[in-house]
């Protein structure tokens, strides 16, 4: 094989910036080689400046790593409803994306989720091993949108069976678990720019309702469009994420939840550019999306990967699962990543890397004392990115002796 001594996916580590309670130095000591950042001081819809990202860039650096991915330049809420300053908001994104590109910076994530970047009800949920797991409780859910945000037609959207079960958690729940369950939805979790007020968030939306799934496809194919011709200039591939969860809350349109909707957007432009970011954790909460069947055939245009797992019920409640464990077939999925790879590599395409993070993790030994940004404990990742290493090696050796 050619460049086989690049064979193997670059590990990164999801970083928040220098209020990061986990420092770079620890990240090193975990054995990531990549950082994936943001500049989350920078509101929505300004550029980033050569000078921000020169700073950060050295920031990483000097620690012995490299910034391997942006995530994410947040969307601006404007783009993804086609109002306000929103052809000025793709002016700015575009040029954050050539000054990241002038940078040496080469791969940007990104999504289009209306309103929410992910949703969670629990950002504590105890284990039966005693660690403590994000997890979406449908019933903590339909509480918050038909008891507490009091949502105009929410009604007509559960079941009498759904509705009945709500209002029993409801009654039961005491004035501070109500406080906690709104604020873990709307006062914004790590990676999500904009927290609300209950008032706010009703607010916004309401601006979505004439929006639907046609209307924000629409507006994202029209944004690829105008971004990838200057991601292409700057030698810039993009990776949308998936939707998190991928399935319709509060009235909000889905669009990347499925392989038909990813199939749409990397058809809508097509260049290596426009790419995925390919979510096990959220795209696996649904049943539907068989995973390594996507890799194998969207893996072409996979540009950033978050390996992650969930485990689901019927009653559609699912929790982070470890890493090799719950309904993701992380075997499978690392062995079609890993082809993926290996045909890159033999084809001499530039964009091999294909760098990959553990997505989230649990809160365990020391990490259950410390605070941390929920899912981004340090303990909880280091184990997961020990699993997927030690399970990438022994695929890698297996490929091997097979060739």
């Amino acid at each position: 094989m050619k460049n086989a001594n690049k064979f193997g996916l670059e590990q990164t580590w999801r970083w928040f910036g220098p209020k990061d309670p986990i420092p770079l130095s620890h990240i090193k000591m975990a054995g990531a080689t990549g950082i994936v950042t943001a500049l989350h001081h920078i509101p929505n819809g300004q550029i980033w400046t050569k000078e921000e990202i020169e700073v950060r860039k050295q920031l990483i650096e000097q620690a012995g790593l490299s910034w391997s991915v942006v995530e994410s330049i947040p969307v601006h809420e404007d783009i993804k409803k086609h109002t306000g300053k929103f052809q000025e908001y793709i002016e700015n994104y575009k040029k954050s994306i050539l000054n990241l590109g002038q940078a040496g910076i080469d791969t940007v994530c990104y999504n289009f989720m209306p309103v929410l970047d992910w949703t969670r009800t629990d950002l504590a949920f105890e284990l039966p091993d005693g660690s403590k797991a994000l997890r979406f409780d449908a019933d903590k859910f339909a509480v918050f949108d038909l008891f507490l945000l009091k949502r105009k037609g929410a009604e007509l959207e559960y079941s009498e069976q759904e509705k009945t079960a709500a209002k029993s958690v409801f009654e039961s729940m005491s004035r501070l678990e109500k406080q906690t369950l709104t604020n873990n939805i709307i006062a914004g979790l790590p990676g999500a720019e904009e927290g609300y007020s209950l008032s706010q968030f009703q607010t916004v939306l309401d601006e979505y309702k004439k929006i639907g799934s046609n209307e924000l496809r629409e507006h994202l194919l029209a944004f690829l469009k105008e971004i990838i011709p200057t991601a292409i200039e700057a030698n810039v591939i993009m990776a949308i994420h998936p939707d998190d969860p991928p399935f319709p809350i509060l009235g909000l349109p889905r669009i990347v939840s499925n392989v038909n909707d990813l199939r749409k957007i990397i058809e809508v432009v097509n260049s290596p550019n426009n790419g995925l970011c390919f979510c096990t954790g959220s795209l696996g909460v649904s049943d539907e999306n068989n995973l390594p069947e996507m890799i194998s055939e969207l893996g072409h245009r996979i540009n950033f990967i978050h390996l992650r797992s969930t485990l689901r019920d019927q009653a559609g409640n699912f929790h982070e699962a470890a890493h090799l464990s719950g309904d993701v077939n992380m075997y499978e999925v690392m062995k079609q990543l890993l082809i993926e790879q290996k045909t890159r590599l033999n084809s001499g395409r530039k964009d091999y890397r294909m760098p990959m993070r553990p997505d989230h993790g649990h809160m365990l030994l020391d990490d259950l004392h410390k605070k941390t940004n929920p899912g981004y404990s340090a303990i909880g990742r280091l184990k997961g990115l020990a699993e997927l290493r030690g399970l990438e090696i022994g695929i890698k050796m297996a490929m091997k002796s097979e060739s």
